[in-house]
């Protein structure tokens, strides 16, 4: 079986991850990494047996790299993610994808020029818990869907610094809230700061409303003393309930709680090995650049409306 050839760009503690999944995934192959500091880079491509770049303009000319996947700093994603694609590169681009959609926007145009896959970092759509929520919702198991809880805190991650917790992780949850309802809010209101933290805001509260009449809160913060990951999903019918940490799943009715079990699967793992099939099967990516372009356009309605003290709305 042909394998992909690929590599990554930034090579922290999440570049790491793609570069050693990457590495044990029998559909690719790694052959190099890229990191603006040169020992690190050194360190990792060691580590993998590979070559190592610190310019990605010089790594991206090799023919063997096919596709990339890029995790620098969140400021950077969007130009090294450009660069890749003007390569001739399939891109895997961590979230939130860009500084702002018109830069996210500019990729997927690119890819699309290009006939190149671009996907985005969401990778709570593989836990096989959110996918059963999903479809629940989708085929009304649960009933009419009322509401959904995001729960996402922890303490402040070292490896942040230039970017706040609405764009580092409630932008999870933004993408969740889209793929469980299948529809974009209408209106966004939220209220945000930063108690510790002086550059960016370390907590935010996210309401989201629906044209057909559900809503969405979002609780996001790196304020906490431990770590907290939970969606809770009200239907007419029954209430189901998910610990992304533990990736254990209750559904709550009337009678009976029950816990459906799934066989625990490294989300990363999943989301690398299905962009990789995608590319060599030619198919359609579960999450699209244009998902990551909305998502983005929701995070920067909700800092809006917490700067301006009033909701938000947005287009349809």
């Amino acid at each position: 079986m042909k394998k992909l050839g690929v590599a990554v760009i930034g090579t922290g503690f999440w570049g790491k991850n793609h570069a050693r999944n990457y590495k044990e995934l029998s559909s690719t192959e790694l052959v190099a990494i890229c990191d603006v500091n040169p020992e690190r880079a050194k360190t990792v491509a060691d580590q993998f047996g590979v070559k190592a770049y610190t310019n990605s303009t010089q790594m991206l000319k090799n023919k063997e790299i096919e596709a990339i996947s890029v995790c620098t700093w969140s400021t950077h994603l969007a130009k090294e993610a450009l660069k890749a694609l003007n390569a001739g590169k399939h891109v895997l681009v961590e979230k939130p994808m860009a500084t702002n959609t018109k830069q996210a926007q500019k990729l997927c145009d690119t890819a699309e020029q290009n006939g190149l896959h671009l996907t985005v970092g969401f990778l709570m759509r593989f836990i096989p818990g959110l996918q059963a929520i999903r479809e629940s919702v989708e085929n009304k198991k649960i009933g009419q869907l009322v509401c959904a809880n995001a729960k996402r805190v922890s303490q402040w991650p070292e490896r942040i610094g230039d970017v706040g917790v609405v764009k580092d992780t409630a932008i999870h949850d933004i993408d969740v809230m889209r793929f469980i309802s299948k529809q974009d809010p209408i209106t966004v209101y939220a209220k945000m700061g930063n108690m510790k933290h002086l550059k960016f805001e370390d907590y935010a509260h996210i309401m989201l409303t629906y044209k057909s009449g559900e809503s969405a809160f979002i609780e996001s913060n790196w304020l906490t003393p431990y770590k907290t990951r939970l969606l809770t999903v009200t239907g007419s019918e029954a209430i189901m309930r998910l610990d992304y940490i533990t990736q254990d799943l209750w559904i709550e009715m009337q009678k009976e709680t029950v816990q459906p079990r799934y066989q625990f699967q490294e989300p990363l793992k999943a989301e690398l090995q299905h962009f990789a099939d995608c590319i060599l099967e030619k198919k359609k990516p579960l999450i699209t650049g244009e998902d990551g372009v909305k998502a983005l356009e929701v995070a920067q309605a909700a800092m809006q409306s917490s700067a301006k003290n009033r909701a938000i709305k947005l287009e349809s």
